[in-house]
C-alpha cells in the first residue's frame, strides 16, 4: 500500500462522491456556527422548507459581535444585537447546542471547541470563519466556509471541496529565548508571502513542532491561511492525546483506548509524497513584528523596515502604499515605532498559555504613559476563570491593562473594541489589513510576549528573555 500524507488520509476517510477530477463531496463531522455568517443561511434553509440534517454535529457561540465589557447592559449596535439574537433563536429552533452570550462557557469558537474536546483527530471541521484552520493542530481537516456553504452544510452535512496539493513545512531545531509559535507563523508567512501556499494543505512537522504545546500548535495552524493555504495540520502524537483526556466531549473511559488507537493513525506515513516541502531552521527565527498591511510585511523586532530598493520592482507600489497608510518610513528601525494601544486576545493568542506568557512580562511593572489603552481579552469564559484562579487578572490590572470578558474583541472592527483613525496598535491577532481593527487604524501583528513588552516600553522592544 502506497504511503499517504495526513491530508490524503483525512480526504479518503471523508470522501463521499467525486464530481470531477478535482472536486468531490466531502462529509463534515463538526460544524461550528457563529452569529455573523449564519443568519442568512438559516433563513434560506427555512424558506426552502428544509431543516438541519444533523444538529448534534453542530456547536454554536456568539463571538464576533459580543461586547467584552458591560455585557449585562446588552449590545448597543442594532445589527450586532440582531445577529446574536438570531443565533440563539435559530439554535433553539433546530436543537443545536448553543453557548450564549451569558453562558460561562461562551467564547471564541476556535478556543472553546478544542478546550471542550469537541475538536478531535480525524475529523473534518467547518465554520463560517477563515481561521477554522486552527483545529488542524489536532490532526483534523479544518477550514473556513462562506454563508452559502453554511446553509448547504446545515442541510446535508456535506460540502463540495476541491482537492488540495500538499506542502510539508518541516521545522527543526530549538527556538531561541523569547520566540513563540506566533513568530514561527509570521516567519513562514514572510517566506511564502500571503499567496505562496494558495491551493495547498500545509502540514507542519519536525522536532520543533513536536516540542510545541497544543496551544502553540493551534496558533501555528491558525495563521496558516495567512500564507494562502486552505488548511494547516499537525499529525497526532502523545501531546495531542494528553490534551484531549477528560474533556467534556472526549470519549469516556470505556471507549478511550479505542479512540486513541484510531487517533494515532492520523499522521503522515514515512516517506509519504508531498507536492512541495519547505525546511525552516528554528534557530533562525526571531520575534517578529509586521510593519505593513499584510502579514508577510514583517521583520525581526531588531530589524528595520525595508528600503524601496530592497523590494522587488513589481511590489514597490504596494510597499509604498502600505508605508503611507501605516505612517512609517523606509529604513526605520522597528524599535523606533511608538504605540498608542496594545491588544492581547483573538483566536490566535487568547488561550491560557498566551496570558501566562504576557503576565510574566508585565508582572510588577506599569504600562507606558503613551499607551492610551491596553486590553487583555481571554478567548473563553473558561480561560478567564482559569486566569483569575492563577491571579493573572490582578497582574494585568495592576500593570494598567483592562481585563475583559471573552470574545473576538479588537481582532476586527465588528464590536465596541476598535482603533480610532491613525491609532497604532501592537496586536496578537492574525490580520493587519487597512481598517481591520477599526477605520484608519494601524495594526502590528506580534506575539503575546512582544505585545506585553511593548505595552511596558510604549514602543517595540526585544522581549526580556531574548538574547541579543
Amino acid at each position: 500500500m502506497a504511503a499517504k500524507t495526513l491530508y490524503q488520509k483525512l480526504w479518503d476517510k471523508h470522501h463521499v462522491h467525486a464530481i470531477n477530477d478535482t472536486d468531490s463531496i466531502i462529509y463534515i463531522d463538526r460544524h461550528l456556527i457563529n452569529e455573523v455568517t449564519s443568519p442568512q443561511a438559516f433563513e434560506s434553509l427555512e424558506n426552502s422548507g428544509r431543516t438541519v440534517w444533523r444538529p448534534a454535529a453542530a456547536i454554536a457561540s456568539a463571538d464576533h459581535n459580543v461586547p467584552t465589557s458591560g455585557r449585562t447592559s446588552g449590545i448597543v449596535d442594532a445589527l450586532a444585537a440582531a445577529q446574536v439574537s438570531a443565533l440563539a433563536t435559530n439554535c433553539e429552533n433546530h436543537g443545536i447546542l448553543h453557548y450564549g452570550m451569558h453562558d460561562p462557557r461562551q467564547g471564541i469558537l476556535h478556543v472553546i471547541s478544542p478546550e471542550l474536546g469537541a475538536t478531535q483527530p480525524g475529523m473534518t471541521i467547518a465554520c463560517g470563519d477563515s481561521h477554522t484552520s486552527t483545529h488542524g493542530a489536532f490532526g483534523s481537516l479544518a477550514f473556513g466556509i462562506g454563508t452559502s456553504e453554511v446553509e448547504h452544510l446545515l442541510a446535508t452535512q456535506c460540502l463540495q471541496m476541491r482537492r488540495l496539493k500538499s506542502l510539508n513545512i518541516r521545522i527543526e531545531g530549538k527556538l531561541n529565548p523569547g520566540v513563540t509559535s506566533k513568530d514561527l507563523a509570521l516567519h513562514v508567512v514572510g517566506v511564502l508571502s500571503t499567496s505562496g501556499a494558495t491551493g495547498y494543505a500545509i502540514e507542519f512537522s519536525g522536532n520543533t513542532v513536536s516540542s510545541l504545546t497544543m496551544e502553540a500548535r493551534m496558533t501555528l495552524c491558525n495563521m496558516s491561511i495567512e500564507a494562502g493555504a486552505r488548511v494547516g495540520m499537525i499529525g497526532v502524537d502523545e501531546t495531542t492525546i494528553a490534551y484531549l483526556k477528560n474533556r467534556t466531549f472526549s470519549p469516556p473511559d470505556e471507549h478511550w483506548d479505542a479512540a486513541v488507537a484510531h487517533w494515532k493513525t492520523f499522521v503522515s506515513d514515512p516517506n509519504a509524497p508531498f507536492d512541495h516541502e519547505l525546511l525552516v531552521a528554528a534557530e533562525t527565527v526571531n520575534p517578529y513584528v509586521t510593519w505593513g498591511t499584510t502579514p508577510d510585511m514583517c521583520c525581526p523586532i531588531t530589524g528595520h523596515i525595508p528600503t524601496k530598493e530592497a523590494i522587488e520592482p513589481p511590489c514597490q507600489d504596494r510597499f509604498l502604499r502600505a508605508l503611507e497608510y501605516m505612517g512609517l518610513k523606509p529604513g526605520m528601525a522597528v524599535t523606533d515605532i511608538v504605540l498608542d494601544k496594545v491588544f492581547i486576545g483573538s483566536c490566535t493568542n487568547a488561550r491560557i498559555e498566551d496570558l501566562r506568557l504576557a503576565a510574566s512580562i508585565v508582572k510588577g511593572k506599569r504600562i507606558a504613559s503613551n499607551i492610551l489603552q491596553a486590553l487583555v481579552v481571554p478567548g473563553s469564559g473558561s480561560v478567564k476563570r482559569q486566569a483569575e484562579l492563577e491571579g493573572l487578572d490582578r497582574i494585568f490590572i495592576e500593570a494598567g491593562f483592562e481585563w475583559r470578558d471573552a470574545g473576538c474583541s479588537m481582532c476586527l472592527g465588528m464590536n465596541d473594541d476598535r482603533l480610532l483613525p491613525s491609532e497604532r496598535c501592537a496586536s496578537t491577532s492574525n490580520r493587519n489589513f487597512e481598517g481591520r481593527q477599526g477605520a484608519g487604524g494601524r495594526s502590528h501583528l506580534v506575539s503575546p510576549v512582544v505585545a506585553a513588552a511593548a505595552a511596558i516600553a510604549g514602543r517595540f522592544v526585544p522581549p526580556p528573555s531574548m538574547e541579543i
